[in-house]
C-alpha cells in the first residue's frame, strides 16, 4: 500500500516538472493541485484498507466497496472545489497530472516486489 503512495508522489512531481516546462507556473500549480486531488483520497483508502486487513478476518468486500465509493466521491468533490476556487486552472496540466497520478497506482500492482 505504501508503495502506491510513493509512486503517486513521484508521478505528481513528474507532472509538476512537465507542466512547469510546458505551461509555466500556472501549469505547475494546476499539476500540483491534480496530485493533491488524487493523492488525498487514495492515501486515505490505502491506509484504511491496510488497517482493515490487519483485523482478524480481514476486510469484507462490502467495506472495500464502501471505501472505494468514498474515495471516488472525495476525488470528484475535491476537483469541484479546486475548479471553483482556483480560477487560473490550466486544464491540460490538471488533466495530465490527474492521468499520471491515477495511473501510478496501477503501476504499483503491475510491478511486484
Amino acid at each position: 500500500m505504501i508503495k502506491t503512495i510513493y509512486l503517486q508522489l513521484a508521478a505528481t512531481l513528474l507532472a509538476i516538472c512537465l507542466a512547469a516546462l510546458l505551461a509555466g507556473t500556472r501549469g505547475a500549480v494546476s499539476a500540483m493541485l491534480a496530485g493533491v486531488i488524487c493523492m488525498l483520497p487514495c492515501t486515505w483508502f490505502a491506509l484504511r484498507l491496510g488497517r482493515m486487513a490487519k483485523r482478524p478476518g480481514g476486510a469484507s468486500p462490502a467495506q472495500f466497496f464502501v471505501g472505494e465509493f468514498v474515495k471516488i466521491t472525495s476525488t470528484v468533490l475535491l476537483l469541484i472545489i479546486v475548479v471553483k476556487t482556483y480560477r487560473d486552472v490550466h486544464w491540460p496540466s490538471l488533466l495530465l497530472g490527474m492521468l499520471l497520478v491515477l495511473q501510478a497506482s496501477f503501476l504499483a500492482f503491475w510491478k511486484k516486489s
